[in-house]
């Protein structure tokens, strides 16, 4: 049987990275405060990259040296779409997965979306915390306040107001949906466009599915298992 499996957040969890919408997620400029949604965009970043790139140093990259658990490792050797940046399922020895959101470790020039550009290692060790903001700035190469378009670089993670591309490998990400026999879901809120996707190409291709969450969210579909337990409790089950 051809299984994909499609994970989120909750799967990283348990290698003490938090979910991206705890309490941890905000971030306050001034007086207001960004939920992630807003502070997690293309505009932000155009806008306030100080704020923007200290925000996303404190919420994922310092987080950059921390190691897959028990589940990435049973993944290292399946069928394998992740909503995660962190890169743990690389880490863990997974050679063909999709991070359909991007990388943690890498970056990218800032271009217009849908351009075709390489990434490129982001030297995350290069930045000094006691000169937190003119360091990053250093890092993303940006002068005069704000990212130049084709100058600049932009970390390589796709943001709330941005778009798949196949930078992002949405059309492999597609086709093995598509081609799948059974999908599960693991550690994932629905609560974003990849996961929305795949329901759609599951529902018309009468794909079966499994949902593994300890709190499941309702799927309609008419082929549809779940397994209230946690990640860690599944592939122990299996």
């Amino acid at each position: 049987m051809n299984t994909l499996y499609i994970t989120g957040a909750g799967v990283s969890a348990a290698s003490g990275i938090p979910t991206f919408r705890g309490e941890d997620g905000y971030w306050t400029i001034g007086s207001k405060n960004y939920a992630p949604m807003q502070m997690a965009t293309r505009a932000m970043y155009q806008n306030a990259p100080k704020e923007f790139l200290a925000w996303y140093y404190h919420r994922f990259a310092t987080y950059r040296n921390h190691g897959p658990n028990d589940v990435h490792y049973w993944l290292k050797d399946k069928n394998l779409i992740t909503q995660n940046i962190d890169g743990l399922d690389g880490k863990a020895g997974n050679k063909n997965y999709i991070a359909v959101h991007g990388r943690l470790d890498q970056m990218t020039l800032f271009h217009q979306q849908g351009e075709n550009v390489e990434t490129v290692i982001t030297p995350w060790d290069e930045v000094d915390e006691a000169h937190l903001h003119n360091s990053l700035f250093e890092v993303f190469n940006i002068q005069n306040q704000a990212p130049v378009l084709n100058h600049s670089f932009k970390p390589f993670v796709l943001l709330f107001d941005e778009y798949y591309t196949e930078l992002y490998k949405i059309s492999e990400a597609q086709q093995r949906m598509v081609n799948a026999d059974k999908i599960v879901f693991m550690g994932t809120s629905f609560s974003v466009n990849i996961t929305q996707m795949a329901l759609e190409i599951a529902r018309e291709y009468n794909i079966a599915l499994e949902v593994v969450d300890p709190h499941p969210a309702h799927i309609l579909h008419p082929n549809v298992s779940y397994k209230k337990m946690t990640a860690l409790e599944y592939i122990q089950s299996n």
